[in-house]
C-alpha cells in the first residue's frame, strides 16, 4: 500500500513517513536492537503542542495531520508509557471501517424523484460550481455517466492496493488511475450524487456538480482510520464544499473526530451513513454519531424505515436507501444500504450550496424542510429529505 502525504492548511503538499526518529525512552536514546515487525503496532496519536515525545519512540512516522495528530508505528511496550505523558491527548489503534452497503436485486431507480430533485433540475438548480468529495472506494474514471463531472482525484490507498481482499473478479483492469474504484461502492455513491443528465443510464441528484474521488477504502470496502482521516483532511484543505461518507464502525476514534471537526470548521458539509444496524436501537455508527456531520438513515420506496437501517438519537434525516439504481464500473446496478441514502443528502447539499447558502445554512435548511413520515425520531430524524422544499420549490401534494 502506498501512502500519500497530506496537505497543510495552505494547501501545500508535505511528505512524511520516511524520516521517523529511532531513539527510545532509555537514556542515550539508542535501542539495543531494531524491533521485529511483530513487536510494532500502528497507532493514531493526538498531541497537544510538541510531538517530540512521539517522534522519540516512533519506529516510523506514517502520517502527520494538520490538526495536531499523527499516525506512527512504535513498539507495543511504548504505548502505555506514551499515553501517560501530559501532552498526549490520545493513543488509539489504527482500526478499520467498512462500507454500509447491502446486496439487493436489480430495480429501477426512484430516489431522485422521491426527494424532489427533478423539480430542482427543471428549475435550473443542478449543483453547477459545487465540489463534492466521494470519500470511499474510489470512482470509475471512465464511466460514461460520470466522466464529464469528474474533477481531481486523491488516493490515500491505491487502486488494487490489497488485491487479495478484493471481492470482485477481474477488477485489476479498472485501475486507470490510483483513485479508480476497485469495488462498486464508491462509483455507485458518486452516481447518486451527480451522474450527468446526458440521456444515458441514470441521473444524479446534482447532475452538474463536480465529483472528486477520494479513495480511502480498499477493494474489500475496508479502510484504515488514518487513511480515512487523511482523505477528509484533503477535502478540507482543497476547499471542497460537500463530502459524502458512506462507511462506519461501532468503535469511535479520536483521530476521525478530529478530522471531521477540522473539515467542518473549514466549511465542509459532511454527510454520513447511519449504518446497517437492522433497526436495532442505538446502532448509529461512527462517524455518523458526530455532531459535525449529518447522519442519514434509510427508508424504502413507500417511506417505511428500511429493514437494515440503524436507528438512534443521532439520526438527523432520512433518504431513499433500498434498491437504488446507480452507476458501477462498467454499467449500472441496484444496491441497498444507508450507503445509498447518504449520497442523496450530499447531492441535495450541493444543490443548496450552489444557491449561495453556507454550510451551516445548508444543514439547517435540509433538516427544517424534511417531510415527517410518521416514524420515530430515532428512525427518521426530522423526516424524509425534500430538496424541492429546501429550495423553496412547489413539490405539489407529493
Amino acid at each position: 500500500m502506498t501512502r500519500q502525504s497530506t496537505t497543510t492548511r495552505r494547501g501545500m503538499l508535505r511528505a512524511v513517513g520516511s524520516g521517523a526518529a529511532t531513539s527510545g525512552f532509555a537514556t542515550g536514546g539508542v535501542r539495543d536492537r531494531a524491533p521485529a515487525e511483530t513487536d510494532l503496532v500502528e497507532v493514531n496519536v493526538g498531541v497537544e503542542g510538541s510531538d517530540d515525545a512521539v517522534r522519540r519512540v516512533a519506529d516510523r512516522v506514517v502520517r502527520r495531520f494538520a490538526f495536531d495528530a499523527m499516525t506512527v508505528r512504535l513498539p507495543r511496550t511504548a504505548v502505555e508509557r506514551l499515553r501517560r505523558r501530559p501532552q498526549i491527548r490520545y493513543v488509539e489503534t489504527n482500526a478499520t471501517m467498512r462500507t454500509c452497503q447491502q446486496s439487493p436485486p436489480q430495480s429501477v431507480p426512484y430516489g431522485v424523484s422521491r426527494i424532489g430533485a427533478e423539480l430542482a433540475r427543471e428549475a435550473g438548480v443542478t449543483g453547477d460550481g459545487v465540489d463534492v468529495a466521494v470519500v470511499d472506494t474510489g470512482v470509475d474514471s471512465d464511466h460514461p455517466d460520470l466522466r464529464e463531472n469528474l474533477g481531481a482525484g486523491r488516493a490515500s490507498v491505491n487502486c488494487r492496493g490489497r488485491p487479495r481482499l478484493c471481492r470482485l473478479a477481474g477488477n485489476g483492469n479498472r485501475c486507470k488511475t490510483n483513485w479508480d474504484d476497485d469495488d462498486d461502492h464508491g462509483t455507485h455513491c458518486a452516481g447518486v450524487v451527480g451522474a450527468a443528465d446526458n440521456d444515458v443510464g441514470v441521473v444524479g441528484v446534482a447532475p452538474d456538480a463536480t465529483i472528486h474521488a477520494v479513495k480511502v477504502l480498499y477493494c474489500a470496502g475496508v479502510g484504515l482510520v488514518s487513511d480515512i482521516a487523511a482523505g477528509i483532511e484533503h477535502v478540507a484543505d482543497r476547499g471542497w464544499e460537500v463530502a459524502t461518507l458512506s462507511f462506519g464502525s461501532q468503535r469511535p476514534t479520536n483521530l476521525l473526530r478530529d478530522a471531521c471537526r477540522y473539515a467542518a470548521d473549514a466549511g465542509v458539509v459532511l454527510v454520513a451513513a447511519a449504518g446497517n444496524g437492522r433497526m436495532r436501537p442505538n446502532t448509529v455508527g461512527f462517524p455518523a454519531t458526530l455532531p459535525t456531520v449529518l447522519s442519514v438513515s434509510a427508508v424504502d420506496r413507500s417511506g417505511k424505515l428500511a429493514p437494515f437501517s440503524s436507528t438512534g438519537p443521532r439520526v438527523d434525516i432520512a433518504a431513499p436507501g433500498t434498491n437504488v439504481r446507480s452507476t458501477v464500473p462498467g454499467g449500472y446496478r441496484a444496491y441497498s444500504g444507508t450507503s445509498m441514502a447518504c449520497p442523496h443528502v450530499a447531492g441535495a447539499a450541493a444543490l443548496l450550496v450552489s444557491t449561495g447558502l453556507s454550510a451551516s445554512e445548508t444543514r439547517e435548511r435540509l433538516v427544517e424542510t424534511a417531510d415527517d413520515l410518521g416514524l420515530g425520531r430515532t428512525e427518521q430524524g426530522s423526516g424524509l429529505l425534500n430538496v424541492a422544499a429546501a429550495l423553496g420549490l412547489d413539490d405539489g401534494d407529493d
